[in-house]
């Protein structure tokens, strides 16, 4: 393995373990190196603390390793300005190292440009796309950044012939226990779980992250309702003070039904008209969502609507797809998306498989689009 992916797919790994405590900053990671040997790493531990570059030369103060002349590995393009924390084009260019490698350039106007500070400081500074799972590390905070939407995970349990629920609607349990606890650990760990009105008419789930060690971000459930149909004494509405809740409407239901889109913001709930003629406008959802609460990765759990919806918008960056060990065979049993005109396989859309892993019976599967 080139050294270059050798080490940034350690940083990447490193920066991995604080999924959900920087956010709505990226996770980066980083790793000092002289030669074939690392003296040093570090990543981004929480948000408004100190940057990967800078615990990775605490870390080789702490093993009594001189970073001068050595190589630092990013994920992401040292930031260049000063925010919460100061520049780590500095950090790294007081503690003189020769070289620094990056995964993939800051999208950030603010904070970019740190790989011109290096070189205009002697320190050669290249980009390498060695390490994919470093390079796509900060693809949600770039899809916030530019393109002001957050990062969409389309989540779905499906039989081995690719069905969500029989055809009577039963789906508890097609995926195993494993699986489950899976998707309530990712619950703790995004902005944002997103589902549509009729997975809440049909199950009245809570949509919280339930049986996890530690919760590292209360994810608002957000729900597409064009009709204000959400049911009173639901689950979504009980548990308001275990984490907020927003409901994506149109203008017309609002008008139509004042006085309940008046009562559900007393009780807290943020009401969003966003579409016209009975149809939310999920690419303004998504928008509110980066805009107002600084979403970076959104969950969307919510049925086969939703999903082709998703999919037919652009709008689905990543699948989380868990595969229980049952046939059903069945023609109208529900599939994982509806709604999509796909006359011919090149009218697919394409996605790439990322990781593969068992969870007890069930297969786990991660694609990325293409």
């Amino acid at each position: 393995m080139l050294p270059a992916r050798r080490f940034l797919d350690i940083a990447a790994r490193a920066a991995l373990r604080a999924e959900g405590d920087v956010e709505p900053n990226p996770m980066v990671g980083c790793v000092i190196a002289r030669g074939e040997s690392v003296i040093g790493i570090g990543h981004h531990r929480r948000f408004g603390g100190p940057h990967a570059e800078v615990n990775a030369l605490a870390d080789c103060a702490r093993r009594g390793n001189d970073p001068r002349g050595a190589t630092a590995y990013v994920t992401l393009e040292p930031c260049s300005h000063f925010g919460k924390q100061p520049p780590c084009c500095d950090a790294l260019i007081r503690a003189g190292v020769a070289r620094v490698v990056c995964a993939r350039p800051d999208p950030n106007p603010v904070s970019g440009g740190g790989a011109a500070r290096l070189a205009a400081a002697g320190i050669a500074c290249e980009f390498t796309g060695a390490s994919p799972l470093a390079t796509h590390l900060a693809d949600p905070f770039a899809m916030r950044i530019e393109h002001h939407r957050p990062w969409v995970i389309l989540k779905w349990a499906q039989t081995i012939d690719g069905r969500t629920a029989t055809r009577t609607g039963e789906s508890r349990w097609i995926s195993s226990e494993a699986s489950r606890r899976e998707v309530h650990r990712l619950r703790a760990r995004v902005d944002c779980v997103l589902a549509a009105i009729g997975t809440v008419l049909a199950d009245d789930p809570a949509l919280t992250a339930r049986g996890v060690p530690r919760v590292r971000r209360i994810a608002r459930r957000a729900i597409i309702d064009p009709r204000l149909e959400l049911p009173e004494g639901c689950a979504l509405l009980r548990t308001l003070d275990a984490a907020p809740l927003t409901l994506f409407t149109t203008a017309g239901a609002t008008e139509r039904s004042a006085e309940r889109a008046a009562a559900l913001r007393d009780r807290g709930v943020e009401v969003v008209a966003c579409g016209e003629s009975g149809v939310v406008d999920l690419h303004a959802a998504l928008r509110h969502l980066a805009g107002a609460h600084d979403a970076t990765r959104v969950l969307a759990e919510g049925g086969a609507g939703l999903a082709g919806r998703l999919l037919a918008a652009g709008l689905a960056d990543e699948l989380r797809v868990y595969t229980g060990p049952l046939m059903l065979g069945d023609g109208h049993a529900a599939p994982a998306a509806r709604g999509l005109d796909v006359p011919r396989l090149a009218d697919a859309r394409r996605f790439e498989l990322v990781r593969v892993h068992r969870l007890g019976p069930d297969v786990a599967s991660t694609y990325r689009r293409v």
